[in-house]
Parts: structure tokens; sequence; C-alpha cells
């Protein structure tokens, strides 16, 4: 799980906005929203469908997040790791009208202080009558499929494992059945209670969750020893992952959305895996890491030539900053994976936040190219 949860790419629509609609709308056009350590301020609750940016302004104290949640708290669209004094900008595409809630949640925590947004409108889908943009859904959605089929056999063979107590076949067994999660993060982490209750850490599930998961069979494997419900929180792990392969299946997804998703997967690398928060009893964050950033490169590849039409000047400096990140990371194999995150020298873990930083400010720019006419 990402550093509280986080991703996101799923739904019909993706939309970020705040929680209350006292400021003005941005200089640039976008929908200004003002976030504080105990308010959110958002200049419109009410858009059409379509194409919508929203510029995002931290002016309080603690890094803080937002997020548009549909019926049942499917996340529907995010930014986060919006740290004090930044803004951030999100552009989204809204196909749907409908009634939604908004949340910002300061300290990265919480339910996070929520306000309704109303969509109205019909619009044309961005991928109705563009070749290109079609093509770029429907091959990400295919790498998808095949992430998610490969996330349940090893997840699979993971928890029965756990199950004949083969303490050593399962840890080895872990960061390899999470490597397909990790890939595909932001479309599994949409699904409301799904994703803590898969990936969630000790320290930061929500108040009055049980701690389950990947993490708590981890921490069973390399820490307390397997436990008197170690099976049963394997079992209900698989029906979970079931479960999320069955709608990350089903999901329509956005040209937007995969442009947001590829730099939501190098956040979760920058908040979790680079820091070793992720796996902790483990140490095994450079697997989550190397899946993360295969993630993002396919969300980018899916996009390509729809980039190259527009930017091809972006496309250039993609390819030479994911080559740069790929080079740094792969000096940390071993084996058949990695090295352990306590191997690591200060020094290299710096080299490698580097890389990821120098990468996330180009793929940022994606959606505003992808979305633009």
């Amino acid at each position: 799980m990402t550093v509280r949860k986080a991703v996101v790419i799923l739904g019909s629509l993706a939309v970020l906005a705040a929680c209350s609609s006292n400021t003005t709308n941005s200089a640039s056009g976008a929908i200004a929203v003002e976030a504080s350590d105990d308010a959110c301020k958002v200049a419109k609750t009410e858009a059409s469908t379509g194409n919508v940016t929203f510029e995002v302004t931290n002016k309080g104290t603690k890094v803080t997040e937002f997020y548009l949640y549909a019926e049942g708290d499917r996340i529907l669209g995010e930014v986060e790791n919006i740290g004090p004094g930044l803004t951030r900008k999100l552009i989204v595409e809204v196909t749907e009208a409908g009634k939604f809630q908004t949340a910002c949640k300061p300290g990265m925590k919480g339910d996070g202080i929520r306000g309704d947004f109303t969509v109205k409108g019909d619009s044309k889908k961005s991928t109705e009558g563009d070749a290109l943009l079609a093509e770029a859904t429907k091959s990400y959605q295919r790498y998808v499929n095949s992430q998610a089929d490969q996330l349940l056999v090893k997840t699979e063979e993971f928890v029965n494992a756990v199950k004949a107590k083969k303490v050593d076949d399962a840890k080895a067994l872990f960061p390899v059945s999470r490597i397909y999660w990790e890939r595909i993060e932001p479309v599994a982490e949409s699904f409301g209670d799904l994703d803590p209750k898969i990936d969630g850490r000790e320290d930061v599930i929500e108040e009055g969750m049980a701690f389950t998961g990947y993490h708590r069979l981890e921490k069973d494997l390399w820490e307390s020893g397997l436990q008197a419900d170690s099976e049963k929180i394997a079992d209900q792990l698989l029906v979970d992952v079931k479960e999320i392969v069955a709608k990350a299946k089903s999901v329509e997804l956005t040209p937007v959305q995969l442009a947001n998703g590829a730099k939501e997967l190098l956040d979760e690398v920058a908040t979790g895996k680079i820091t070793g928060e992720e796996d902790r009893y483990s140490h095994t964050d450079l697997w989550d890491f190397r899946a993360n950033v295969d993630g993002s490169q396919a969300a980018i590849a899916a996009l390509r030539p729809v980039v190259e039409q527009k930017d091809k000047a972006l496309v250039s400096t993609l390819d030479a900053k994911f080559k740069a990140l790929d080079e740094a990371l792969e000096k940390h194999r071993k084996g058949d994976g990695f090295k352990l995150y306590t191997e690591l020298s200060k020094d290299e873990v710096k080299a490698l936040a580097e890389a990821v930083d120098a990468l996330g400010e180009p793929v940022s720019k994606v959606a505003e190219v992808v979305s633009a006419k």
C-alpha cells in the first residue's frame, strides 16, 4: 500500500476537487482549490463534462491530497503529496454527469474534509473519433488485464505457501506476487476499502480497520512468526485480490487517467519505496520500486503515439529520463531480484530519489499534452 492509501486511474471519469467554495478561478482558467490544515476551498463545486483542470494550492502546514469519490467511496481521481506552499495541477476528463463527493486530506490521513461536487451536461468522449486515443486506452487495458491475471496466479501461490507453513517459499513469493499489484496500483487502489484491506500498512490504515493483507502476512513471516489467524488472513487476501482482478478488468479508462496514473506511480515510489517504508519487515522495496516504474512506463508507452504527434521533444525527454532511472535501479539487481533496502547506502538511495524526481517532472506534463486540442 501507499503511504496512506493512494492512486488513481479508474472510473469512467476522474475529477479532482476540494471541499467548499469561496476562492476564485485561477488566471489560467482552472478551478482554483485552496487547501489548509482544517479547510478546503474550491472556486466552483460544479463543472460541465469534458476536460476539467484544477489547480490546487496547499496553504497549510501539512502535506495534503485531494480526491473525488463516486458512490460507495470509489475513487475517481486524486492528486497527492502536495507539500506546504506547493501548487499542483490536475487535468481530468469527465465523461458522465452526476453527484460526487470531494475530499481533501491534510496529513494524508482519514476520510478527509468532504463536500459535494456536481457534474452536468453531456460530452463526447475524447476517444470517440480519435483513433490514437482509442488505441491508447485499449492498449493499456490489455496491459492491465495481463497483469491482473498474473496477480491472481502469484497471489494464490503465495497464499498456498503461507497456509502450508512453508515460510521460506512464502518469503520468496511475497515480492514476486506484489510485482503485479504494484504495476497496476492506480487501478487497484480505486475501489474503496479493498485497497487498504489488501495493501494497508499497520500504521496508516484507517482507525477501526483490521490490519490484513500483504503487509500483515509480511509481518508474520519476517517478524512475529506465523500466527493462529495467518491462514485466515491469507484466505481473505485471495478473496480480495479476486475481487480486484474482476473489477480492474471491467473498468473503462480515459487517456488522461493513463497519464495521471503514470505520475501517481512515480509518487508511490517517492513516498514509500524510496524511503523503505513500504516493505518495512522484508525490505523488498526495490521489487515494488521496479514494478511501479514498469507500470508508469506502460501507461506512457500506450500514450506515446499521441504524445509524439503533439510534442516530440517531450517524448525524447521521457525516453532519456526513463533510461536514466532504469540504469540507476538496475545497478541494484541481485540474482533474480534486487538488493534489500537495508543493503543500500545513503548515497545510493539519494541517487535513486534524484532519478525519480527528474522523471516525475516530464511525466507530469503528459496529461496536459494528451488533453490539448
